[in-house]
């Protein structure tokens, strides 16, 4: 991918550059799992968001956000953004939203679209959007699912699960540098936008789509990272979905296990499906603020705070992508130096082999 990156930039609508395009729309398909149309803009995840709501949203339009945490709060101030009438079904910071939380939300009824992100990457919980986006499809209203960091990670049925928009990004499990953004299409989401009231112009999705049925893409696209994505699919779909989300899972519970055994508390659920980051709080009297300072200055590792109410009090482990065990205990074995040299409470010696172990257990025969 980097090798990639450094290739010389070639001309967006030449020949070798198409084939590159031709290829990555059709490996994204494979990757989103799903026959319609993957988008692709050049901007960043939350470019894909914006997109969604303004091809999908007419000014007082009734719209229900189902938020747990940063980036489902995105979705509500996008929705209010562009005029419609926003049904926020928020919940505490953490906690997993549940089928029900959101059946009782829609009972009113007349409920146009329902934005519903799949890994919420600011606290580490990954719900069961296939039980959500069956309870929106109930409803009679379009699904939106936030897919940024959960795409390429774990299990995201686009077809199978009939949601008709997922929005991802190039930047996390698909091992690119951010800048470029994808808007996976449903025949009936695509139709209703062309009745859709809000402006739009950059990211109107007609206009995308046409240009991609030749192979062009309606504005100057990112020739660069397009050429890494090519590559980063590549890797991806020769491992193969299943082995990939395999590996992820494997990781999640490397990571969570050795934090355990170091005597720390989870904030993210103990779960198999929480594999794309695990959240950490810092134990009492040491910022979660310093613990990533630390990491990044002294062993030039990047962890995460967190996020509003939660910065100063967790820290975020991502294990999403280009990764493997060793990556996970050495972000372990970090973070036990400086949680030691900052005086926590903790058990030392013990969470490298822990996550060792925990990742040896479930290795295939």
């Amino acid at each position: 991918m980097l090798a990639a990156l450094a290739e010389p930039v070639i001309h967006h609508r030449a020949r070798d550059y198409r084939q590159i395009y031709e290829r990555c729309l059709a490996r994204l398909r494979d990757v989103y799992r799903t026959q319609n149309d993957v988008l692709m803009f050049t901007t960043s995840g939350t470019g894909a968001f914006e997109s969604a709501v303004a091809n999908l949203t007419s000014p007082g339009d009734r719209q229900l956000v189902l938020s747990a945490g940063n980036f489902g709060e995105r979705w509500a101030g996008m929705v209010q953004a562009f005029g419609a009438e926003l049904i926020h079904l928020r919940l505490d910071w953490g906690e997993t939203p549940e089928p029900d939380d959101l059946r009782s939300a829609l009972a009113g009824g007349d409920v146009r679209v329902v934005y519903l992100t799949h890994s919420e990457t600011s606290t580490g919980v990954v719900c069961d959007v296939q039980a959500l986006a069956s309870v929106a499809r109930e409803a009679g209203a379009f699904v939106v699912v936030d897919g940024v960091s959960s795409l390429g990670a774990v299990p995201l049925e686009t077809d199978a699960w009939e949601i008709d928009v997922v929005v991802s990004g190039s930047q996390k499990a698909l091992m690119c540098p951010p800048g470029v953004a994808f808007v996976s299409v449903s025949a009936a989401a695509l139709e209703a936008a062309s009745r859709a009231g809000a402006p739009r112009y950059v990211l109107d999705w007609e206009r995308t789509r046409r240009a991609q049925a030749k192979l062009d893409a309606p504005f100057t696209p990112a020739v660069s990272i397009v050429r890494a994505l090519d590559v980063a699919l590549g890797l991806l779909l020769d491992e193969g979905l299943e082995a990939a989300f395999d590996r992820h899972a494997r990781l999640g519970r490397a990571c969570r296990e050795g934090a355990k055994a170091m005597g720390l508390e989870l904030f993210s659920p103990d779960e198999e499906r929480s594999a794309v980051v695990t959240a950490i709080r810092s134990p009492e009297g040491v910022d979660a603020t310093e613990v990533v300072s630390e990491l990044r200055d002294r062993f030039g590792i990047t962890i995460a705070n967190g996020q509003g109410e939660l910065k100063g009090k967790i820290f975020r482990i991502g294990h999403i992508g280009w990764f493997d065990v060793f990556d996970i205990t050495t972000a372990l074995a970090a973070v036990e130096l400086v949680l030691a040299d900052a005086g926590a409470e903790i058990e030392r010696g013990v969470a490298v082999t822990r996550a060792l172990e925990a990742w040896a257990e479930h290795t295939p025969v």
